[in-house]
């Protein structure tokens, strides 16, 4: 299980920070190993999808709506990967990591998770089992089933696989963006949906 974000549309133009060469509409693993430029590619994605209203200074004004919205949106989720049959269980079209929290409710049989459309795919509990549905729509069936347990211990991988990305964030804004370091690490962590560390 790892946490990815959903890259979007390339932009050419853009020139505030360094950022890598990413595929258009696929997804960036967000964990503590990421390059730099990698880095500045994940936060790109993320202000941009929370871009509002502009501040005075270019950074400033990018970076408004991740700084100052109550909602924020981090587009992707959780993909799982089965080693066995290869099938891959990728979050779809308006889901975001914002929601990943959603996840839990899942283990604990409390709901179901529907994780956006193209492919719609969709997890739910039974008994001792959760049951991650590639595709609803599709006519393929791909199924990947997990213990409860063992998807409690990928939930708590990937979610500390968050908190190092937002950590390397920090680290990476104190170079960038002196100016919006702070600010800008507590609006990745609330982005993610990470609860303070303790």
């Amino acid at each position: 299980m790892q946490p990815v974000l959903e890259t979007g549309a390339a932009d050419e133009d853009f020139a505030l920070w360094p950022t890598a060469a990413v595929e258009p509409y696929g997804f960036l693993v967000l964990d503590g190993r990421l390059t730099p430029q990698e880095v500045g590619s994940a936060v790109w994605r993320i202000a941009d999808a929370n871009e509002d209203a502009p501040a005075p200074d270019p950074p400033a004004a990018f970076l408004y709506g991740l700084l100052t919205a109550e909602h924020l949106l981090a587009p992707g989720g959780f993909r799982v990967t089965d080693g066995v049959t290869g099938a891959v269980f990728a979050p779809g079209c308006c889901n975001g990591l914002e929601e990943w929290r959603e996840w839990l409710d899942v283990a604990d049989g409390t709901a179901e998770g529907w994780f956006g459309h193209d492919p719609h795919a969709a997890a739910e509990r039974h008994g001792g089992t959760v049951r991650l549905t590639v595709d609803t729509r599709a006519g393929s069936g791909q199924v990947i089933e997990l213990p409860v347990d063992g998807l409690r211990r990928l939930l708590a991988g990937a979610e500390q696989d968050l908190r190092d990305f937002v950590r390397l964030a920090g680290c990476w804004a104190e170079r960038q963006l002196p100016g919006h370091a702070r600010a800008l690490t507590a609006a990745l962590a609330r982005a993610l949906a990470l609860e303070p560390s303790p």
